[in-house]
């Protein structure tokens, strides 16, 4: 596609989906599809209130179901041709679709669980949607009204999650749990998604919102900047090392970007700056005595990032090494590093290498996971190309789009190398939202059907309706499982609890862990462990499953599962090891005590 084909700024920036419709009409929509932005992108980070066993079901289903309105939405202004038609676009969908086939393929290759094979390609094929739409919008040249819409939503929820974080920190006494999530670090700003790196790369996509409504004047330019401030100060509350990497990412944009106002530059610019200044004044602040914010206990922590995530990243090139063909399987990460010996791993259960690279080597082996990245790396680059030659015709009046897109996708790809954001539906679909709408131009062939008044993508409306519907549904699942943890007023007795949550399509595995950690005698059944390790092995799952395979007379798995356990080296599972320091009347060692005969692998417990 070329510039030329790009609309007028009346039809591509002050329109609303067509030309040929009102005023009113216009407004109508840029309102409505505002209204389910915020929806969707505003009110799922906010949600404190949960039912255990996840912390983060709500905030998912909230942002699937707000999604699936936003696209049925957009997908009602657009023209019937929907398939990515951009080199980029279809190599980012490509790698997206063998995600899709490695998750759901996992069940059968590596006796991964449906209920989780389902949930992974699910989420995924929610994101390949996101990105069909924001790639069809720009080409029918709604790409800036979805991208504005996008940016309120996301600049409410960093005014939302910043008056969180502010109370976390200066008036923790206020946070009750149920609207104000409770900080699990003193003095340190995690908003309601409970993570202080989840928050700040939040408000960094707040951040590169609020520059770009202001330079379309959306705001006005000093509101865009004080909100800007607001943004990096409640980052720098939040203690997040990846908050203070991604202000360099804004300056660098700023640095680079000479279609900024003076007012937008200087913000971008200023951000490390006005972080590195709060950093210093806390410092200060905790030298003289006074009680500190969070930000210095941090830094002196003696290495956090290095302690933890160089060992687990070492253990992951081991798997590798182990494994470099066809990996340990889609999602299996946490399974096979858990169930291997690693005698320096990291006192934490880790369910994801904190790398996304890494995490897709290890689970699709080496040659898949480089098919899949350089697709990606080809999407990311042709959305570097289109953001650079955004606005670059001195004739047009409209503010370009996708530069700002493009930084929000390389934003969360930062995110992304020190940890797993992109696994949780808040921040997926959002990110896949931002690819979609640089990764193709405009196309005139598109506006004009659209002009004309062309029907709607029927495909695109009705894989919306089903992501409503499945989210729907997916919650509904949900609380077969939650009855097991919080149960309701007149529940049935425990055991019958278990048994209808294991019939969870979704969420099954969760009482198969009620069903194999509730009793230590007599020991679960060996069938209560098929699914749940797979999702989480932690200490409790882990000890059962030991005294499960001893009772069922296989001491060498036990033993193995018993000498991965030790390599924690926490106090989780200190009763069961401190048998061994106790003499024994008969003279017989528990299984615990001793370490296996033989070599087993993680494939020899699927």
């Amino acid at each position: 596609m070329n510039l030329a084909a790009k609309p007028a700024p009346t039809q591509s920036q002050d329109s609303a989906f067509d030309t040929s419709r009102t005023r009113s009409e216009k407004a109508g929509g840029i309102s409505g599809l505002t209204a389910l932005a915020i929806l969707a992108i505003a009110i799922p980070p906010l949600i404190a209130f949960n039912i255990a066993p996840s912390a983060t079901i709500f905030n998912q289903v909230a942002a699937l179901v707000g999604w699936g309105g936003f696209v049925l939405l957009l997908a009602l202004a657009l023209p019937t041709r929907l398939g990515p038609r951009s080199g980029a676009a279809r190599c980012v969908v490509a790698a997206l679709a063998i995600l899709v086939l490695a998750a759901l393929g996992a069940s059968f290759g590596a006796a991964v669980p449906w209920s989780l094979s389902l949930s992974s390609g699910g989420m995924i094929l929610a994101a390949i949607l996101v990105v069909l739409a924001g790639a069809a919008a720009e080409r029918a040249g709604l790409g800036d009204a979805a991208f504005r819409a996008f940016c309120i939503g996301l600049v409410a929820a960093g005014v939302g999650s910043s008056v969180v974080g502010v109370i976390q920190v200066f008036a923790p006494w206020l946070a009750d749990g149920g609207w104000i999530a409770v900080s699990a670090f003193e003095g340190r700003a995690t908003g309601n998604l409970r993570q202080p790196n989840h928050l700040s790369s939040l408000l960094m996509w707040a951040t590169i919102a609020v520059v770009w409504l202001g330079e379309a004047r959306v705001l006005r330019r000093a509101t865009a900047a004080g909100l800007g401030l607001l943004f990096v100060f409640v980052v720098f509350l939040s203690a997040s090392r990846t908050g203070m990497l991604g202000t360099l990412v804004l300056a660098l944009w700023g640095l680079m970007d000479r279609r900024l106002s003076r007012v937008g530059r200087v913000l971008l610019l200023a951000a490390p700056l006005a972080y590195a200044v709060m950093w210093g004044g806390e410092l200060l602040w905790a030298a003289a005595g006074h009680a500190g914010f969070g930000g210095a206990a941090r830094a002196s922590e003696g290495g956090e990032l290095s302690s933890s995530r160089f060992a687990i990243w070492s253990n992951t090139l081991a798997l590798i090494a182990a494994h470099p063909l066809w990996g340990v399987g889609f999602g299996e990460f946490n399974f096979a590093w858990t169930l291997t010996p690693f005698p320096d791993r990291p006192a934490a259960y880790f369910d994801h290498t904190h790398n996304l690279p890494l995490n897709f080597v290890v689970e699709l082996g080496v040659p898949l996971a480089i098919v899949v990245l350089t697709l990606l790396l080809r999407g990311l680059f042709g959305a570097l190309e289109n953001g650079v030659a955004d606005g670059r015709d001195e004739g047009e009046a409209r503010v370009p789009m996708q530069r700002a897109a493009f930084v929000m996708v390389l934003m969360i790809a930062l995110h992304s190398l020190l940890e797993y954001p992109l696994w949780y539906a808040y921040f997926l679909l959002p990110a896949s939202l931002a690819f979609g709408l640089c990764i193709e131009r405009p196309d005139a062939r598109d506006i004009l059907a659209r002009n004309h008044g062309e029907q709607p993508t029927r495909p695109l409306v009705l894989a919306a309706m089903a992501l409503m519907l499945a989210g729907s549904l997916t919650l509904l699942d949900y609380m077969r499982v939650a009855a097991i943890f919080t149960p309701p007023a007149n529940a049935g007795p425990l055991q019958q609890r278990i048994e209808a949550g294991r019939h969870s399509v979704l969420f099954g595995h969760h009482a198969d862990y009620a069903a194999a950690t509730g009793s230590e005698d007599p020991p679960a059944p060996l069938s209560a462990f098929v699914r749940a390790p797979h999702y989480l092995l932690d200490a409790r799952l882990m000890t059962a499953w030991a005294r499960s395979y001893a009772a069922a007379g296989d001491v060498e798995r036990a033993r193995h599962v018993a000498a991965r356990l030790k390599e924690f080296r926490n106090a989780d599972p200190e009763a069961f090891f401190a048998v061994c320091d106790e003499p024994s009347a008969t003279g017989a060692r528990p299984f615990q005590c001793d370490p296996p005969a033989g070599r087993l692998d993680f494939r020899d417990f699927r």
